[in-house]
């Protein structure tokens, strides 16, 4: 049975392309099976070969490389996908493990983190280096504020007193207005957040960045 990690390599920068495949062979650790110079050749090569990782760039004719992840995800293929780009923009990192990516590295990674990077993908890991972290971080953080639910002014002070831990009668007396009022608040709180009690409109809350 064949131990090695077996790879396709799609990037339309042949130089590039050829010295991937170069590095991956001379690790001793992959078995690269096939090459293509744009997206959709090399979709139908990943269909065709079925290799355990595709270590596939980003911006390429025809499809990309975020667009070859979705449609590798989609059609249920075992080949995970590893994207390996000059762009690394937090924003498309995101997108591309949203797209059902395995990985995300740099092309200026060198070759013993591109081999790293296939063998632990073909392992079932997720990559993503140090270096994209961060930028992946905060747009994980701005994903989360866009997706938060627009609360009215009166919606957030209720809320701040729910994660205080005042009561509705006590959230009433501090706001100056009646506990009927505060209950027409946490119903609409409620709906909005998705949940059914106080404690859990807090949690929700906090996940969403909502409260600090």
């Amino acid at each position: 049975m064949d131990s090695l990690v077996t790879v396709v390599v799609v990037d339309d920068h042949p130089f590039f392309r050829d010295g991937v495949s170069r590095g991956l062979t001379a690790s001793g650790r992959v078995r690269v099976v096939g090459e293509a110079a744009d997206g959709m050749a090399g979709l139908e090569l990943i269909r065709q070969e079925k290799p355990d990782v595709a270590v596939v760039d980003h911006q390429m004719p025809l499809m990309t490389g975020v667009e070859v992840a979705h449609a590798v995800s989609r059609d249920a293929l075992p080949t995970r996908v590893l994207l390996l780009s000059a762009v690394t923009d937090g924003p498309i990192v995101f997108r591309a493990l949203q797209e059902g990516a395995a990985g995300y590295l740099s092309k200026d990674a060198d070759r013993d983190d591109i081999v790293g990077a296939v063998t632990r993908v073909a392992k079932g890991e997720t990559v993503v280096p140090p270096e994209l972290a961060a930028g992946l971080a905060g747009e994980i953080r701005a994903q989360t504020q866009r997706d938060a639910p627009a609360l009215s002014e009166r919606e957030r002070q209720v809320l701040t007193g729910f994660a205080r831990g005042q009561s509705i009668p006590q959230v009433a007396a501090e706001l100056y207005i009646g506990a009927s009022t505060v209950k027409t608040h946490t119903q609409r709180l409620y709906e909005k957040l998705g949940v059914s009690d106080r404690a859990a409109a807090v949690a929700e809350a906090m996940r969403r960045g909502l409260l600090e």
